[in-house]
């Protein structure tokens, strides 16, 4: 049954980056389509989310602090959390919460790559953290943020959900942070 899950998992998370690798295929393939405004947005929503990510490296701020009120946040594929969140109160209630309670020391996440075609960035990210039973985490996301000014309105995530899974059941959130 685990290696059943893990083929499942793997093949949600190759379509993932197939599904980026053919986003970033037809932009650069398309003929001169990219108006000056169109570039102008792009480039502002990369720069957006870059400075949220180095916040987050940083521990001043995380991409969430961008969240509208009403985002839609879906996690793909298989994990315990794989659903759409209506809100960003959801969301953060229900998985950055409860997610942060479990660790010792928090995300560190390292950008690969950023994408951006018109309000959707792409961003392509390893992180790492210690869970409070001293044990490391690491994973590898893809999310298509989808921005309206200046802020996340939609956004669909991919991780490994066998290492999600594996550390959401094997500890526990610290008592009183939800």
């Amino acid at each position: 049954m685990l290696a059943n899950l893990r083929y499942r998992t793997r093949q949600v998370f190759d379509a993932a980056f197939g599904v980026a690798a053919t986003a970033v295929a037809l932009v650069a393939i398309q003929p001169e389509r990219n108006s000056q405004a169109s570039s102008e947005t792009e480039d502002r929503n990369k720069a957006t989310i870059q400075a949220s990510f180095d916040a987050w490296r940083a521990g001043t701020g995380t991409p969430y602090d961008l969240l509208a009120p009403d985002a839609r946040w879906t996690i793909e594929g298989f994990s315990i959390v794989s659903k759409t969140y209506p809100t960003k109160e959801h969301f953060t209630r229900e998985v950055v919460r409860p997610f942060n309670a479990r660790m010792l020391s928090p995300l560190k996440p390292k950008v690969r790559s950023l994408y951006a075609d018109g309000d959707t960035v792409i961003a392509f990210f390893s992180a790492r953290g210690v869970a409070r039973d001293g044990k490391p985490y690491a994973n590898t996301y893809a999310w298509f943020l989808e921005m309206r000014g200046g802020q996340i309105i939609r956004a669909s995530a991919f991780f490994d959900a066998i290492e999600f899974n594996e550390l959401w059941t094997r500890v526990a959130p610290a008592t009183g942070t939800n």
